[in-house]
Formats: structure tokens, C-alpha cells, sequence
């Protein structure tokens, strides 16, 4: 049974009135783009225009393209939601499409070997045809290709997409172009939101951007030849131009990906990179925890051992193993299904979980992925960006290596954030219980209203080389001596740290944020009971975590006066 008391977001509703304009009355052509902030709510927006199509008896047909099975299954879901219908699920090449006249969800690899059914259907029926993570379907490459011909005489197509256009520069079937390699549609053919607008419309969580630096050491036969971080390779050893290879080696982003073990070559190195990264996760994670009690942490790795060396991490520290997914494990969808509806906490993958899969707790994102695109890069921010309602007050975190073009694709995201979203003030003071849902004070230890007893945060310590005393993770410097925490490691990693951040377009190092995320929440307190309307407006539009420009700018002026 469809649903009839559903309520559209404003957005969908304009893009819902839109699109039927364009198919039914203005009709230039058959193609409608919807291109949407992930998280924004595409697929219920065009299953919606696709129940008002069948209502009108416009089409009988509905065959959805999504990149991978559990995507499909998401679609199937939805749409039977919206529409009422039930829809086939076609994530093989095994099954016959032509005979069971009922709407249908497929991959885009399953076109290829059904081509030629697919455009039997379109032929036999008024179909529309809504084509999901559009940019797969390149002109002159194999999906794009076999799109065009099977679905080449469906009725009408909704195209939607939140990464309109390939980091390869190609073209995609079903849009025009311009010289610049810009989408070229008509204005009245199309519908826009950003994902600065999708935040500042409460659709999408505001995220920030915490760069992790490192400090490597690359030696040979023993001798370290070069030092190497993100801004500098510094060569030691002179005759480095006879070793093969040197360049590769001394690559920054490929030594952050390279696992580091102890002496058994099995066990963890709790020093390494990697660690110090999901250390990092975890505290932050249990920080959100406060507010989204079943609060995910997803991590992209780049390849399978990583990805499992990264699982055993966490299995270590968190006393609990995290779901592991990729190419070659037997039913990775289920997994993915499985963590959804869980309470777990993490979830390591390997380019399974970047696009299409819809986590809403996930709230916490380390990235250190294969490829290196913008388009994959947006793909995967929009896996933590996606609000859980009215009452969600919570922010989305991205920890990745300070690399200059993971920086840029960073800051061509925060362009976009031209308003900031009122936060509400309380955040920093309660956390929620996680069986009631009562909100409890942040230090208590049972819910005052149903008595849960709340778990002790499994903090990160980092052990004082000179006093060998406990530190928070985050110190700069030992709280018993002062000596500096800059942790120095063997073989190949020499130090990890966070590196500052990219926060609503401004560039912060690692102090201006150590001291936000100190002094903030009662400086915004302070201002907040303070009276004065133009500083409660200010401070409400300041993250915690930029703060200290704002402490910067008063000490100046101080200075002045």
C-alpha cells in the first residue's frame, strides 16, 4: 500500500512541480535532471514524480538504474513505499526481465548481458526510466553505451545525480555540453541544490575537514636515505639519484597507506599512521555518541589488507570488531544491511560504501581511499552528511591525510557553504540515552529516567616519553612536565598528529583549533547569556571548533585600544 500522508521537503515539492512541467507540458525532451546534495532526499523526490506519472497514466513502467545491489534494494524499498508497487530486483544477468510485466531495480553492470530485454520493455511499455549516479553512464564506454541503446526509446527519464560531472572530464549519455565540459541542460529542464544550501536548509549535516599530518622516514638496508611529510621530502643520504624507485618511495600519500606491524609481522603497530588516525576517530566518535547515541564511524581504506589491518586496530582498542566490507568477502551487501540497522560502531571498507548506500547514523568518515578524485571525494563525504531530523544538532567529521589534493576538493566543498545553520546551544551539555532517549548531563552515569547505566569512554592515552605519565590523545604537551607529545616512530613513520582544519572556508592550524575545542563551548555559554543580540548572532553562526579567531580579533583589539 502507497503512502498517502507523506510530507516533501520544500525542495522536493518545487523539483516535483518542475519536473512534471517539463515532461507533460513543455516537452522539449524526455530527459529531467535532478542534481541534488547526497543526503538531500533524491530518491524519494523521483519516486514521488514517478507515482504522479503512473496516476496520470502517463506511464505504466518503471525501470530504476543504480550502481550496486544494495543500492537496488534501498530503491526497492522506497519506491514501494511511495508508490505501493512492488518492483523486480535485477542485480545479475540470470534473470528474465520481458515476461512478469512489473516495474524493475537494476545495476547498471546487469545492462550489458540484458540489453536487448530492457529495450523490449521500453518498446511493449510507457516506460520511465530513472537513472541513479548518472555520471557511470559515459558516451563511448561500456554502461554509458548500453544504457543508451537499451533504454533509447523508454518515454520519459528523470536523471539524478550529486556528482554531476566525471573527474575524467567525459561526457555522459542523455545531457548536452558545453565547450567547457560543463552540463549544458536546459534551466527548465533541471532542478539544483547544493550541499551548502541542503545544510542551511537543516537537510544535510555541516561537515569539517581535520587534516592528519605525518612524518615518515624512508630507509635502505638500515640507513634512512630521506624525511619525508606532506610539505617537504628531505634527502639524507647522497647518492639517492642510482636507487631505483626513489621517487615512489618517498611519495607521501603512499607511505600513509602503508600498514606497519611489529616484530611478528602480525600484531598492530598502535604507533603507526593509521592508528593514530582512528585513535583520533574514536574519541570524536564517542563525542557524537552524546548526541546520536547509535552514531556510526565509516573508514575507506585502500585496499584489503589495510582494511583488515585497520580492522584488527580497532578490534584492539575498541574491544569490539568492526564490520569489514569488499569485493571479495560473500554477501557484502548483507553486511552492509546489517550494520545499518545495527548499534555497531565502525564500518572499514573497501570503495563498497562511497556512493548510493544510505547509513543515516554514519556520522564520522576516515579517508584514506585508492583513488584520488573529486568526484569520489564528494561521493564519500556524502555517506556522513545526512540528518536524522528536525532535532538533529549534530556535525559531521572527515579525518584525512594532510595532502594538498584532498585540501583542495576540502575547500571547493566549503565554498559552497555560504549560511551556517543555528546549532542548538545545549549540545556540549547532554548527551541522549541511548534506550529512552532522555537527555541526561553529560558526566552522569545512568539515565536519571529509565536507569541505563551509561558506558565509560574507552579514552585514547598517549604515554609522556620523558615522565611516562598518561596524556589525552589531543595534548600538545605532557600536563605533568610539560615535555612536547610529538610521538616519534620507528622504521618508516617518524610522527602523526592532527594538522589543523578546514572549517566554513577558513584554513585552521592545529593550535587555533586545540584552543576552540578547549575554551569554546564556554565562551558561546558566556556570550549566549550575555544579552547582546549582536554577539549571540555572531557566536551562533561560529562553529566550536573556529572560536579562537574570535578570541584573536578581541585580543587585537585590545591591543589597539
Amino acid at each position: 500500500m502507497k503512502n498517502k500522508n507523506l510530507n516533501l521537503r520544500p525542495w522536493q515539492s518545487e523539483a516535483r512541480i518542475k519536473c512534471l512541467n517539463w515532461l507533460t507540458k513543455i516537452n522539449k525532451n524526455k530527459n529531467f535532471v535532478i542534481n541534488a546534495a547526497p543526503g538531500a532526499g533524491k530518491t524519494i523526490c523521483a519516486a514521488v514524480i514517478a507515482n504522479d506519472l503512473i496516476e496520470k497514466e502517463l506511464i505504466n513502467r518503471v525501470i530504476i538504474i543504480a550502481p550496486r545491489a544494495e543500492v537496488v534494494r534501498q530503491w526497492a524499498e522506497e519506491f514501494k513505499f511511495i508508490t505501493g508497487r512492488n518492483i523486480m530486483k535485477v542485480t545479475g544477468t540470470d534473470i528474465d526481465v520481458k515476461d512478469y510485466g512489473i516495474d524493475l531495480c537494476v545495476t547498471w553492470s546487469s545492462i550489458q548481458n540484458l540489453n536487448d530485454e530492457f529495450k523490449k520493455v521500453c518498446e511493449n511499455y510507457n516506460t520511465l526510466i530513472i537513472c541513479d549516479e548518472h555520471h557511470h553512464a559515459a558516451i563511448s564506454a561500456a554502461w554509458g553505451d548500453n544504457a543508451d541503446s537499451a533504454f533509447v526509446n523508454s518515454k520519459y527519464s528523470i536523471i539524478l545525480t550529486g556528482t554531476p560531472i566525471r573527474s575524467d572530464g567525459k561526457e555522459t549519455v542523455w545531457l548536452a555540453f558545453d565547450d567547457k565540459g560543463q552540463i549544458n541542460h536546459p534551466q527548465d529542464g533541471t532542478y539544483s541544490l547544493s550541499y551548502g544550501k541542503s545544510v542551511d536548509l537543516g537537510y544535510c549535516r555541516p561537515v569539517t575537514f581535520h587534516r592528519h599530518e605525518g612524518n615518515f622516514s624512508v630507509k635502505v638496508a638500515g640507513e634512512t636515505i630521506a624525511n619525508v611529510s606532506s610539505q617537504n621530502v628531505q634527502k639524507i643520504a647522497k647518492p639517492l639519484k642510482k636507487l631505483k624507485g626513489l621517487q615512489k618511495a618517498t611519495d607521501y600519500y603512499k607511505l600513509a597507506c602503508i600498514p606497519q606491524y611489529e616484530d611478528d609481522q602480525v600484531t598492530p603497530n598502535l604507533k603507526s599512521y593509521q592508528s593514530s588516525m582512528i585513535k583520533w576517530g574514536i574519541n570524536k566518535l564517542d563525542k557524537i555518541r552524546n548526541l546520536i547515541p547509535n552514531a556510526g564511524g565509516l573508514i575507506i581504506a585502500p585496499n584489503i589488507e589495510v582494511a583488515r589491518y585497520m580492522c584488527d586496530i580497532i578490534e584492539i582498542l575498541e574491544k569490539e570488531k568492526p564490520s569489514l566490507v569488499h569485493s571479495k568477502i560473500p554477501n557484502a551487501d548483507k553486511h552492509i544491511e546489517s550494520f545499518r540497522h545495527s548499534k555497531k560502531r565502525w564500518m572499514v571498507s573497501v570503495a563498497m560504501v562511497s556512493e548510493g548506500v544510505d547509513i543515516k547514523r554514519l556520522r564520522l568518515l576516515i579517508y584514506l581511499p585508492n583513488a584520488q578524485t573529486e568526484l569520489f571525494f564528494r561521493q564519500a563525504i556524502g555517506r556522513v552528511v545526512r540528518s536524522l531530523g528536525d532535532d538533529d544538532h549534530s556535525s559531521a567529521y572527515v579525518i584525512m591525510p594532510s595532502h594538498r589534493i584532498f585540501d583542495q576538493f576540502a575547500k571547493s566543498v566549503e565554498k559552497e557553504m555560504k549560511h551556517i545553520k543555528k546549532q542548538d546551544t545545549t549540545v556540549n551539555k547532554i548527551k541522549k540515552c541511548p534506550e529512552c532517549a532522555h537527555e541526561c548531563k553529560v558526566f552522569d552515569k545512568e539515565c536519571s529516567e529509565c536507569g541505563h547505566q551509561f558506558t565509560k569512554p574507552n579514552r585514547q592515552l598517549i604515554n609522556c616519553s620523558n615522565c611516562g605519565k598518561e596524556n589525552e590523545i589531543d595534548a600538545e604537551n605532557c600536563v605533568h612536565c610539560g615535555e612536547s607529545l610529538k610521538e616519534e616512530f620507528s622504521i618508516h613513520l617518524n610522527r602523526a598528529e592532527r594538522q589543523g582544519a578546514i572549517i566554513r572556508g577558513m584554513n585552521l592550524n592545529e593550535r587555533e583549533i586545540s584552543i576552540s575545542e578547549k575554551f569554546g563551548p564556554s565562551l558561546r555559554n558566556d556570550i549566549l547569556s550575555s544579552g547582546n543580540e549582536v554577539l549571540i548572532d555572531l557566536i551562533k553562526r561560529l562553529p566550536d571548533e573556529a572560536s579562537s579567531k574570535l578570541v584573536e580579533l578581541c585580543n587585537k583589539h585590545e591591543n589597539i585600544n
